[in-house]
């Protein structure tokens, strides 16, 4: 399985090439490619930009980050695999740091959802079917109701359960060998949103967070008292069993349980990464260039396609990232609502998620592997049509968003982590600076719409929560 995705996800980089700025074809203002009213090119920028030039770029961006999370959600299989034979100290960090890279890459994706692509809307039989019919829930569905899948404790910061008390198994996954005697990617799909109820997650990134973290409890169980900055306490012993050498007790939320619910446990890790490998392959398959079914219709779009890549940047800026992701956090003072609650690694979704929406405007993302991909962006576009002074200004809101939330990614990378920040007795101010500056950038790229004369829907959908006025 692992040649197979990695030779699936590696197999177009000869046609993403097609997409890097050589100072031939125009992007350099010179060599007789001339820039606005024959003048040499503004910013690089040659009058040859054309929309579908720009189109074809964020198509091939998407495949390469999408390739990339694929990557590296391979190679953290392989780890986990390792980690659970010999669970070790090192072999546990090693799996968390494993996790952890892979959601670099993954972060960036997001800018890509929000415009009826594969991650919102692939189909069983891999055409692009409605909006809603993709993996992503079952990718990076959160907040968890964990404790569907594994044992929690008796009182949380926050709902570790469904919405509705009617959705409750009975027991967890792991622990009830009556229900589900064999723990495998049937069974954890076969519950996955049991009674439509969004909490009942059972797949995707945050299954395998909590399962190799466990719950961040670090206040006591009235919700009061300080919190630290180490995100969840799961212990190693969760994982020992007598066939990978450890005669030490299996615990499992107490000393002693027994043996079979830490090779449950194991073999559920597994089994949640080969879903995520499952779904992030069809994905990759659809944004082949070349080839995928969603790519080929996508870079034939014209201002249809050119308009998605407004509509994913400005949803993802306003609604998702600035409503639910940060400012209900913020406004609960929750670490359950936080992105990555269990990992305590929300400022990179953040920072990455930005990130995302940056990339897309300025045509040009960074692979794992350090190889450039860019090419005709939006931002060339509207220079290239005129609009200089708007490029400019939605280029600055999205430099200015990028150094707050480098702010915060650097707060927490030196003890302050988010769901510390989100309290009103620390430093608020560093986490509502991000949401106004998401803000500020969705109004430009309102502006940006309407000066390129293209049509979205409401960039501003996608949460309820009253933010920038």
């Amino acid at each position: 399985m692992k040649k197979r995705n990695i030779a699936l996800a590696l197999a177009a980089t000869l046609a993403l090439g097609a997409c890097v700025d050589d100072g031939e074809d125009g992007l350099n203002g010179t060599d007789g490619t001339q820039g606005i009213n024959g003048a040499p090119g503004t910013n690089g920028v040659s009058v040859f930009v054309t929309r579908n030039d720009v189109v074809k770029t964020n198509a091939n961006i998407a495949y390469a980050a999408y390739a990339d999370s694929l990557i590296s959600v391979v190679e953290m299989r392989d780890t986990l695999e390792s980690f659970i034979n010999n669970p070790t100290q090192s072999s546990f960090t090693q799996a968390k740091q494993a996790w952890l890279a892979s959601r670099e890459p993954y972060g960036q994706t997001e800018v890509y959802r929000f415009r009826i692509g594969p991650i919102d809307a692939l189909a069983a039989d891999g055409s692009i079917g409605d909006d809603g019919d993709g993996p992503e829930g079952r990718i990076n569905a959160w907040p968890l109701g964990e404790a569907l899948i594994d044992y929690v404790a008796p009182v949380v910061d926050g709902n570790s359960g469904p919405e509705s008390p009617a959705n409750v198994l009975n027991g967890n996954i792991i622990a009830n060998v009556e229900d589900y005697p064999v723990i495998d990617k049937s069974t954890i799909e076969l519950v996955f949103e049991f009674g439509e109820d969004e909490r009942n997650v059972t797949t995707g990134y945050h299954a395998v967070e909590f399962l190799l973290w466990g719950q961040d409890l670090n206040q006591d169980q009235s919700g009061a008292g300080e919190r630290d900055s180490s995100g969840g306490q799961r212990p190693l012993s969760d994982f020992f069993t007598t066939d990978n050498g450890n005669t030490n007790a299996c615990t499992s939320g107490q000393i002693g349980v027994v043996e079979t619910l830490c090779e449950r446990r194991g073999q559920y890790l597994l089994a949640a990464t080969d879903i995520l490998i499952d779904d992030l392959t069809k994905i990759v398959e659809a944004w082949e260039p070349g080839a995928g079914v969603h790519y080929m219709a996508y870079v034939d779009g014209g201002d249809v396609s050119l308009a998605k890549i407004f509509e994913g940047m400005g949803r993802l800026s306003f609604g998702e990232l600035a409503g639910e992701r940060i400012n209900i956090a913020l406004t609960t003072d929750s670490q359950e609502d936080e992105h990555s609650c269990f990992s305590d690694n929300t400022h990179r979704d953040i920072f990455l998620n930005a990130k995302g929406v940056q990339n897309s405007f300025l045509g040009t993302y960074t692979r794992i592997d350090g190889e450039v991909i860019e090419g005709a962006s939006p931002f060339d576009l509207m220079v290239v049509e005129g609009h200089h002074e708007l490029a400019n200004k939605l280029r600055g809101s999205l430099e200015t968003t990028m150094s707050k939330a480098a702010v915060i990614d650097t707060k927490a990378k030196t003890g302050t982590p988010f769901d510390q920040l989100i309290q009103e007795s620390v430093e608020q101010p560093n986490i509502i600076a991000v949401i106004e500056g998401l803000v500020q950038q969705t109004d430009d790229i309102e502006q940006a719409i309407t000066a390129l004369g293209i049509t979205t829907n409401d960039l501003r959908q996608d949460t309820g929560e009253e933010i920038g006025g």
